[in-house]
Parts: structure tokens; C-alpha cells; sequence
């Protein structure tokens, strides 16, 4: 690990000041500023279009294979994130699974409340499949929210008797909306991305308070019985690694092939920060070699 890298990167989220008023827009223009900062390379190959009513994009490095597919769920508290947010990220992982990655501008809180995303996830697979695509040679991935998402998406698609992907991906996964974790306070200090009061935020305008333990909401609480291979990547510096420890600790109870890979001093979905960090590059590699072995 480069220290210099991570306290570099550590030093800028914790001095990046908040918008003043804290609305929802200022939030999703600040999160897009991501997109403006580290677009993805020259060569890349996007192609929009609409999937089940929805904007979405094929997102992928020059000659993958076509046929090897990654359906992306961005993250973003399920109220913030874009396609331009995380493109460079879903260049990433096109390149590392070597394939393309199919990311939809989901429906999301407060204007679309749960469970929109969840419909609109399950209706980009669903379309997916009706392109002739091979779910033996799909994923589904996602970060933060969009882990979760990931995960709740899998449970829907068992639910209703569909295909399911070859594995998934969720990474730095936010499984708990009530964030009833302990490392929600253990590593207050230590995370300088997330804090509780931010969690609640989300959550709020994603989902009526009543429905936070609902399955497809708060995946932590789903039967997880027959998903395929799970490969789950979160920092050691989280709020969010006991969401990641207990569905872990869930799924596998379930019958459920899980890894649970814990980066040392990472900090939330630090693969966003690869083109700036080396231990972004290698978590996508090695998710893309894992990926692959199990993609055909």
C-alpha cells in the first residue's frame, strides 16, 4: 500500500466540505463531480440507451468479450449517484472481468421511494435476458447502496422464479437501512466518508420507516437460500463492515458460497478513487479475476 496514497485521499474527503443547505440536489451534484474528476479513459466505449423506460449505458474497455455481462447498480444512499458518477468505475470492471457492464439510471428516493430501485433492477435483467444474454455468463455488482441493491435484486429474481447471474459482486454493500451495526460507532472515527447522522438521511428519503427491515430493502433481513457465489469487498475503515460481516456471516449460514474479502485501512467503495489509488486497481483486478472464473 501506498500510505502516502491513502492519507492523500483520506485528507481530501474529510476537507471536502458539505453543501450549505444540505438538499438533495446539492447532494447529486456533488457526487457527479466524481464523474467530472476522474472520467474514464479516451478509449472507452459508452453507448446510451433506454432499458425498461430507464437511461442506461454499456459501459466497456476496447475488445471484451460481448457475450460476458455485468449488470451495475450504482451506489449513492439510494437517493444520489448517476451514470456519470460511476462510469470510470464500470470501465474498470469491464476491463476487468472483460466484458460489458450495463448501468441504469435507476428510479430513486426521495421523488421514487422503495421499492422503485428494486423494479427497476429487476426490469434491466429481465430485459437483459430478453436480448439473448446468458445468465451463465452474467453478474450483478453494485456498490454501497447498490451492493445492497445487488443483493435484494438477486432475492427478487429467486422470488419470482427468474435466471439468476453466475455470481455477484456487492462491494462496501449497505444491507441494514435501520444501521443497527456496530462498527457504526466503532469506526466513526476512522471512516472519513460516512457518518450515522448521513446514513439516517438516506435512508429517510429512501424508505417509510416502517418498511427498513422489509427483505428487499434491508437484504440483512432476506432468506438468502440458493444466490449464487458471492464475492463481498469492504474496507477496514468502514461504518458499513458489519453491514458486509453479517450477510456474510447470513449467507453462508444459508448455504451461500461467500468470500468475504476485508481490505486493510480501505475506505468506502474505494474503487471509485482507482485512477488515484493503487489499492482501487488491485481490489477491481482481483473482483475481475474472481469474476471471470466463474463467468465462463
Amino acid at each position: 500500500m501506498s500510505q502516502e496514497q491513502l492519507d492523500k485521499l483520506v485528507t481530501l474527503l474529510r476537507e471536502r466540505p458539505q453543501p450549505d443547505p444540505k438538499t438533495v440536489q446539492a447532494m447529486r451534484d456533488r457526487i457527479n463531480e466524481l464523474g467530472d474528476k476522474m472520467p474514464p479513459p479516451a478509449d472507452a466505449v459508452v453507448e446510451t440507451l433506454t432499458v425498461a423506460g430507464r437511461p442506461a449505458e454499456w459501459v466497456s474497455a476496447p475488445g471484451t468479450d460481448a457475450g460476458r455481462q455485468v449488470l451495475y447498480l450504482h451506489g449513492g444512499g439510494y437517493v444520489i449517484g448517476s451514470l456519470h458518477s460511476h462510469r470510470n468505475l464500470a470501465y474498470g470492471i469491464s476491463k476487468a472481468v472483460d466484458g460489458r457492464c450495463l448501468v441504469i439510471d435507476y428510479r430513486m428516493g426521495p421523488e421514487h421511494p422503495f421499492p422503485a430501485a428494486v423494479d427497476d433492477a429487476v426490469a434491466a435483467w429481465a430485459w437483459m435476458l430478453e436480448q439473448g444474454a446468458n445468465p451463465a455468463r452474467m453478474a450483478i455488482m453494485g456498490d454501497s447502496a447498490g451492493g445492497g441493491l445487488t443483493i435484494a435484486t438477486q432475492v427478487a429474481l429467486r422470488d419470482k422464479g427468474m435466471a439468476l447471474p453466475a455470481c455477484s459482486v456487492p462491494l462496501s454493500p449497505w444491507t441494514d437501512l435501520e444501521g443497527t451495526g456496530g462498527t457504526i460507532t466503532s469506526k466513526a472515527d476512522e471512516d472519513p466518508m460516512l457518518t450515522e447522522e448521513g446514513l439516517h438521511w438516506f435512508a429517510d428519503y429512501y424508505c417509510a420507516p416502517e418498511r427498513k427491515r422489509d427483505p428487499l430493502a434491508s437484504p440483512l433481513y432476506a432468506d438468502l437460500t440458493g444466490l449464487p457465489p458471492m464475492l463481498i469487498q469492504v474496507g477496514s475503515a468502514e461504518i458499513l463492515l458489519d453491514d458486509s460481516n453479517r450477510i456474510a456471516a447470513k449467507a453462508r449460514a444459508q448455504g451461500v458460497d461467500v468470500t468475504l474479502d476485508v481490505w486493510d485501512r480501505m475506505v468506502h467503495v474505494w474503487h471509485l478513487f482507482a485512477p488515484m489509488l493503487g489499492e482501487g486497481q488491485d481490489a477491481i483486478a482481483k473482483l475481475g479475476a474472481w469474476a471471470r472464473a466463474r463467468m465462463g
